[in-house]
């Protein structure tokens, strides 16, 4: 029996159905504009935008690779905004593992100086967080792939730390480094919309098993070399410019209830760009307000009657802000 397409009712393998999107990095590396190399562990590396250029097609891969195989990304033009047409559109045939059992950077790494959220498949080896407990989900496998955003490889500790969790050997384990200021790490942040929105849906306590299908997009940033601009944009490209349609199970007023809540218009920050909230908190995530985390605008299908209920609103003027606009 193939681990990446079980029975129906059976939880594929989020690492078994990555395997086929790493090898193509892997295979494709040079026209990826991608450096490999190997750690003394014997773990791959692949880098995405430190000494190597990457690009977009790589993050868009990257992308996949993060929801477990589970998503498609792809880039569109004929994006709503005038000054930033293109845009990324992201759809998952099984939302819930492939955004939060697998794409979500929810697990902390940390030695010294090194700091790293890492995302992908290999998080749902090691069930770490709370979270895998709740959706009642633990992969098995041989190999592992995990993204971080870094700018900086993992020393052996960190290594030695996700073999251990994952049950993993060290050479099979592959670490795929995307620093937010590359253009492979502006698209497999910006193409977390849909995440985002099942972020909250969870933080929200709507039921995970009634949520059926998911699609979103969000325009494409341009990178910045200042982290703090570049990491800003990334996330107003969903606060602002994002729109995530969900398809759930339930009654009509418990879709309208969801759709007026995920909206970031909801949240007491929304309304600057995410840089200055940052700023103003002296850099400290925990003092935003995490409802702020959701995309600028919502479409909640309900199943059984067909209706839909929409919130939020798709912002330009913050956008252009933003981005750096100028109509010079």
């Amino acid at each position: 029996m193939n681990a990446a397409n079980p029975p129906e009712g059976a939880s594929p393998s989020v690492n078994a159905l990555t395997a086929p999107l790493l090898n193509r990095l892997l295979a494709e590396a040079h026209s990826l504009r991608l450096g490999v190399s190997r750690l003394p562990s014997g773990a791959t590396l692949i880098d995405a935008g430190i000494q190597h250029a990457g690009g977009l097609e790589a993050g868009r891969l990257i992308a996949e690779i993060c929801m477990g195989g589970l998503g498609h990304v792809s880039l569109q033009a004929g994006g709503p905004f005038s000054h930033w047409p293109w845009q990324l559109a992201v759809h998952s045939r099984n939302p819930v593992l492939a955004c939060l059992g697998s794409q979500y950077a929810g697990w902390s790494l940390a030695h010294e100086k090194f700091f790293a959220l890492g995302s992908g498949p290999a998080r749902a080896l090691a069930g770490r967080e709370a979270l895998f407990k709740e959706l009642d989900y633990h992969d098995s496998a041989d190999a592992a792939c995990l993204v971080l955003e870094s700018d900086k490889a993992p020393p052996p500790e960190v290594v030695a730390k996700v073999a251990r969790d994952t049950g993993v050997a060290a050479d099979k384990l592959t670490f795929i480094l995307t620093p937010t200021r590359s253009l492979a790490g502006t698209v497999q942040i910006v193409a977390r919309v849909l995440e985002v929105a099942m972020h909250k849906l969870h933080a929200l306590h709507f039921p995970l098993a009634d949520v059926v299908d998911g699609m979103a997009s969000a325009p494409v940033p341009p990178p910045s070399p200042d982290f703090l601009t570049g990491m800003g944009r990334t996330n107003d490209a969903i606060l602002f410019g994002g729109h995530a349609h969900l398809f759930v199970n339930g009654s009509d007023a418990d879709a309208q209830a969801l759709a007026q809540a995920l909206p970031s218009s909801a949240s007491r920050d929304y309304g600057r760009p995410f840089a200055e909230v940052f700023k103003a908190v002296n850099m400290d995530f925990y003092q935003i307000d995490p409802m702020l985390f959701s995309p600028a605008a919502v479409t909640v299908t309900a199943m059984q009657s067909g209706n839909s209920y929409f919130a939020g609103r798709l912002d330009a003027t913050l956008l252009d802000q933003s981005f750096g606009y100028s109509a010079r």
